[in-house]
């Protein structure tokens, strides 16, 4: 969308509320019967060529962008529950989604369970029983264990469940849960999108009548807000969001397929290699492996660090899909808010890292990690 000027680069439009010619026209944008813009906590010019861009991508009818990706999981969820609900999850989640759907919802009356995201016999039996939501991360954080998103969503529908995917590892260019039955997709924008470690963002797509009933109305009066700033960062990201995954998925590979060579390594976690758990589920319903992986050290925690702190090229970071490549230890970071006994329930152990694989020379990232985990054995 250009302006009158005719701009190459999309403008932005740094402005917080929208001037009417008339009395009339202002009740009928807040009435609902004209288009246009209210206030940018609502939606924005630059928020909105961001939302069409996503939905375009995403192949949704609809996106609605918000202030981070733990936003957008909660507005996902918050605008379609009520107390008496009951939600489903799979077991292994991003330690904030975990604190979400363990802490936050149940003070709100609402009934949780967790279930192993890869036993689907263990989702049929959980939705005997009806469910409101269904949460997923697929792949998970951190361990990348997949969940049979389909299979999920066909149960789902018969239980009357609307389905949420959390999409952020394998992003929308290697992964399509909408054409595989969720309800709802949702991201951290800072992720892959960004992808600079510039911003924080979130989305929510799926079908116009679910976000327009439910989720905007929930956005629009609890104020979770994007920065026009921010969602034209993330905008100009897009523009390179293709060369980048694969640039992220080529160098993830090599080193994944290095890191099965290594003698301090106990197990390596990437959806593309053929020793995955859950390699065949992977090629049905993603198309690339993304940047993420995980693995275990032998010597737990004392090799976890020295690892970490021999890197020099690869830095330690909590944050994930950036240009740059990171690497931490959930034990003591993303999911230190878990108790250590549901932590080895889901196959976090104090050898557990996760490294997101950046855009470096692939020749420097095999020295680096190489010499890093030289020093873990």
């Amino acid at each position: 969308m250009r302006s009158q000027f005719g701009e190459v680069g999309e403008a932005i439009f740094l402005n917080s509320g929208f001037c009417y010619d008339d009395a009339e026209t202002a009740e009928r944008r807040f009435n609902g019967e004209e288009p246009g813009f209210v206030y940018s906590r609502y939606r924005n010019p630059t928020l909105a060529m961001l939302e069409d861009r996503l939905a375009l991508l995403e192949g949704a009818e609809s996106c609605i962008v918000v202030g981070s990706g733990m936003a957008a999981v909660f507005a996902s969820l918050m605008g379609i529950l009520k107390a008496g609900d009951r939600v489903l999850a799979n077991k292994v989640l991003f330690g904030s989604c975990h604190y979400i759907i363990n802490e936050i919802l149940p003070r709100f009356g609402i009934k949780t369970e967790l279930i192993e995201g890869d036993d689907i016999a263990g989702w049929e039996k959980a939705l005997s029983t009806p469910a409101t939501a269904i949460f997923i991360e697929s792949p998970a954080n951190p361990t990348l264990q997949l969940t049979d998103i389909s299979a999920v969503c066909k149960l789902a529908k018969k239980a009357g469940a609307l389905v949420i995917v959390d999409n952020v590892f394998a992003s929308p260019l290697y992964q399509k849960p909408l054409e595989l039955g969720a309800d709802m997709v949702v991201y951290s924008t800072t992720k892959h999108m960004d992808g600079q470690g510039r911003t924080l963002g979130g989305a929510i797509l799926g079908n116009k009548e679910l976000l327009d009933e439910k989720i905007a109305p929930f956005n629009r009066h609890t104020g979770p807000a994007l920065s026009p700033f921010n969602a034209w960062v993330i905008l100009k990201g897009l523009e390179t969001l293709p060369m980048r995954m694969e640039r992220h998925s080529s160098n993830a590979q090599a080193i994944a397929e290095l890191m099965e060579k290594h003698p301090a390594i106990e197990k390596v976690y990437y959806p593309n290699l053929p020793s995955f758990p859950q390699y065949t589920l992977a090629k049905q319903q993603m198309s690339g492996g993304g940047g993420l992986i995980a693995f275990t050290l032998k010597g737990g925690k004392t090799a976890a660090f020295k690892f970490l702190n021999t890197l020099s090229i690869v830095a330690i970071s909590n944050n994930l899909g950036d240009a740059k490549s990171l690497a931490t230890h959930p034990a003591t970071t993303t999911h230190s808010n878990i108790s250590a006994e549901a932590r080895a329930a889901i196959g976090i152990t104090d050898g557990t890292l996760r490294l997101s694989v950046g855009l470096e020379s692939i020749a420097d990232l095999t020295r680096d990690i190489s010499a890093a985990l030289d020093a873990a054995k």
